[in-house]
């Protein structure tokens, strides 16, 4: 799998200069679905710039249960604060779709950042957007049914990796709603029997679109309106 760095909306907008000089110090690299790009209490080494794929974050209680908080795909970044200074990580960074990434060491992003006025703004403004995904995301667990979720998920997964053909478990799944897994497997068959997805062997289809927004809560709608552009 390749990619074109100029594929993340982030990386298209920087000026020329920047871009140039960031992609100096910079390489691609694969994200294997699983994969977990930094462990929460870490000190992120890497800044990452998906082109493809999708990122989960991801928080870990004590127990070793978890729930997503947050997404990235190409139109984000992932551990773009290790840019003014050591970062530790507060969440468990984990590839939930094959994708892939244009790397940088998290000490050269560091130069960067303080060379590039361009390249700080760039982290600031989508660590915001991170901020307040995580704050609708809180908001939806805790109101919303789990089908609604579900779809809510489905349609944010499908704007990040392109294709309507999600490969993923319902294990994974479930985590990432932080619910069990029989609930997952109710929501599935019921929104497949409806015609709007299928579901086999791991990989999702959406089928039908426009039902699927119809099924999802609001929150998918106030994600992609803070989304950046």
């Amino acid at each position: 799998m390749s990619g074109n760095p100029l594929d993340n909306k982030l990386l298209a907008s920087l000026p020329r200069s920047d871009f140039d000089a960031l992609m100096q110090r910079s390489a691609m690299m694969e994200l294997p679905q699983g994969t977990i790009v930094c462990e929460a209490g870490d000190e992120a080494s890497e800044v990452l710039f998906p082109v493809s794929g999708m990122i989960s974050l991801v928080v870990v209680m004590r127990n070793g249960k978890a729930i997503e908080t947050a997404t990235v795909g190409k139109e984000g970044v992932v551990s773009a604060m290790a840019g003014f200074g050591i970062y530790v990580s507060q969440v468990r960074a984990v590839v939930q779709i094959n994708g892939s990434a244009l790397r940088v060491p998290a000490a050269a992003f560091r130069k960067l950042v303080a060379a590039s006025p361009a390249i700080g703004d760039l982290c600031m403004r989508f660590n915001e957007t991170l901020l307040v995904q995580a704050r609708i995301t809180a908001a939806c667990n805790a109101l919303h049914a789990v089908e609604a979720r579900f779809c809510r998920w489905l349609l944010q997964t499908g704007d990040r990796a392109g294709p309507e053909k999600i490969t993923l478990t319902q294990e994974f799944l479930s985590e990432m709603l932080g619910v069990r897994r029989t609930s997952v497997t109710d929501v599935a068959r019921r929104i497949s029997d409806a015609g709007i997805i299928t579901y086999s062997r791991g990989v999702i289809t959406v089928l039908d679109r426009k039902r699927l927004r119809e099924l999802s809560c609001e929150c998918y709608e106030t994600m992609r309106q803070q989304a950046p552009t």
